[in-house]
Formats: C-alpha cells, sequence, structure tokens
C-alpha cells in the first residue's frame, strides 16, 4: 500500500515499511512503558482448584458434567465461552501481527511481550472454567477445535496502520467484555479473574492507542481514513465462533456488550483521547473521512438509542410477568 501525505514536506510518500520505522521510537518508548506499569501475575492463583474434580475418562470417580454444578449465571456462562474461545485463536493472532509488524527490534520485542501476556488469558479462563465446572468440558473442547481449526485472518491485515487503528478499540472492547461478563457471572471468583485480565488488555490499549496518536502527527489524513475504516467496519476477532450471532444476541441483552456500550465505552473514549473530531488542517480525502465518521456515530448513537429502548421494554415486561 502506498500513502501520501502533505504534512512531511511536500510530497511525502508512505509506505508499510516507512512508518513501521518512523514509529520504532515510539513503540520503544511505549513498550518501556508498558514494562515499568505491568505486574508479573500467575493464573494459577486465580483458580479455584479445590472446587475441581474428576471427569468421567481415565478416573473410575469422574461426575458427569451438569449445568447445576456451577453457580455462574447463564450469561456468565455464554460469555464466558466466547471470550475464551476468542483467547484461544492467539497462535493466529500471533501469526498476524509478527507478518505485519516484523520480529527484529522493538517491534518484535513487543509482539513477543503481548502474546506472552495474552498467553496467560487462555490459560486462567479454561483452568477457571474446568475447576469450577462452569461449561460442559467436552463442548467447550468440540467449539475450540472447530474455531481454531478455521484460523483467523484479520479485516485490516492489508495495512499496518489499519491495524494499528483496529487493536486501539479492540483491545478496550476485550477489556470491557471480559469486566462485564464478570460482574454478570454471579460468582466473585471470575469476577476478580477477569478483572485482573482486564487490567491487561486496558495496558495493550493504551500502547496502541498512543501508537496511534504518533501517527496522526506523522500523517493525518491517511490515520484518519483508517480510523473511519475500522470504525465503520469493526467486528469483535471472535466473529468466526461457532453460534457467534446467537451468543452476541445473548450478550447484548445481559449488559455484556452491545450496541450502547460500543458506542459510549470503547468508541468514544479512543476517539475523545484521540481528539479526533477536532482535528484541522486535513486534506481533501482526511476531511473527508473525518465527516463521515462523525456521521456514522451520531448513526450509531441513535441506533443505540433504539436499542436502550427495546431492552428496557423488555425488562419491564419480565418484572411485570414475575410480579404477575
Amino acid at each position: 500500500m502506498t500513502i501520501t501525505s502533505p504534512h512531511l514536506g511536500s510530497p511525502s510518500v508512505w509506505t508499510d515499511a516507512r512508518l513501521l520505522f518512523a514509529l520504532e521510537e515510539v513503540v520503544e518508548k511505549e513498550l518501556n512503558r508498558h514494562l515499568k506499569v505491568a505486574k508479573d501475575w500467575m493464573p494459577h492463583e486465580y483458580v479455584p482448584w479445590s472446587d475441581g474434580r474428576n471427569f468421567p475418562g481415565l478416573f473410575e470417580d469422574g461426575e458427569a458434567w451438569a449445568k447445576d454444578q456451577s453457580k455462574v449465571t447463564d450469561i456468565g456462562r455464554v460469555a464466558l465461552v466466547v471470550n475464551l474461545l476468542t483467547e484461544d485463536n492467539l497462535p493466529s493472532y500471533h501469526h498476524e501481527i509478527a507478518s505485519l509488524f516484523g520480529r527484529e527490534g522493538a517491534w518484535g520485542t513487543w509482539v513477543h511481550r503481548w502474546t506472552a501476556e495474552e498467553g496467560r488469558h487462555g490459560i486462567v479462563m479454561r483452568d477457571y472454567l474446568l475447576a469450577s465446572r462452569a461449561v460442559d468440558p467436552d463442548e467447550l473442547e468440540r467449539f475450540r477445535m472447530s474455531h481454531m481449526s478455521e484460523g483467523f485472518e484479520s479485516d485490516n491485515r492489508h495495512s499496518m496502520l489499519h491495524s494499528i487503528a483496529y487493536v486501539a478499540f479492540q483491545e478496550l472492547a476485550t477489556r470491557i467484555s471480559h469486566r462485564n461478563t464478570g460482574h454478570q457471572s454471579g460468582d466473585p471468583v471470575c469476577d476478580r479473574m477477569l478483572a485482573r485480565i482486564a487490567t491487561d488488555e486496558n495496558l495493550h490499549m493504551v500502547f496502541y492507542r498512543n501508537l496511534l496518536k504518533s501517527a496522526f502527527e506523522l500523517a493525518p489524513d491517511l490515520t484518519m481514513q483508517a480510523v473511519r475504516d475500522v470504525v465503520v467496519n469493526f467486528r469483535m476477532p471472535g466473529h468466526g465462533i461457532p453460534g457467534f450471532e446467537r451468543a452476541a444476541a445473548q450478550m447484548a441483552i445481559g449488559e455484556v456488550y452491545n450496541l450502547r456500550i460500543h458506542h459510549d465505552d470503547v468508541l468514544q473514549p479512543v476517539l475523545r483521547f484521540l481528539k479526533v473530531m477536532e482535528i484541522d488542517g486535513l486534506g481533501p480525502e482526511g476531511a473527508a473521512a473525518q465527516e463521515e465518521l462523525g456521521l456514522y456515530m451520531g448513526g450509531l448513537d441513535a441506533q443505540a438509542t433504539t436499542f436502550d429502548e427495546r431492552l428496557a421494554a423488555r425488562k419491564a415486561r419480565m418484572a411485570s410477568r414475575a410480579a404477575g
């Protein structure tokens, strides 16, 4: 991809390779900041091992899974499976970012560090789910095999700049999804475990958000177009999970992740921090992208309001039935 910007001399031609090189110093700075604030933690310390017991199989005393063996709520169970299966595709995510960002220098160090930190999330979630018997282990493994066998290809793999823009929003979306899942899970142990994961995801978001800020300073028109494209076409990385649409609908109703949350808690915070709608001096394409982004956000807010009204009406009907 060849890109141009009038803001670094006339003319300046950008390629992914030139952008990678131009942002290397920022990556090193953000990596050092990240390593100073990130706290090591042990996945096994967040798992209720004493609740665990054998499943059928090699053990004669194995006890078959049953839904009532766990205190986790129905919506918590659905969201936990979606969140874990999303984390399970880490090998594909690593391949994607290693291919885009490279394996050398500060970029490579970040790629491997990020992968190592993300690996903890799948470990602790699976251990929790099995020890607490929150989900059917056979069904979970079948889902994992199906999902991972499909692999993962990012919608933004064509562009390093689009990929940076995407993960700036996606890491925050993942943080919010984990945090709300914990709140809705009905289990304080689960809530603490997911709060720990959410802390990591927030730090990852900050890394990419700050990188995106520097990209705006380097190539504002092109970065604005990338942000516009990513926001308008945003999909969570787990969209290929078996039954994702139904699970996403349940998570929306259960207030784990829905249009209002996506608008208010994911898109708006990043856009406000970067002052995206306040950037001036853009060229024609950048200005058009900024305008389109504003129109899209207004439309999304209206859609979220409609969803809020329908959800409130649904809650009222359910409360009326329960009272009657």
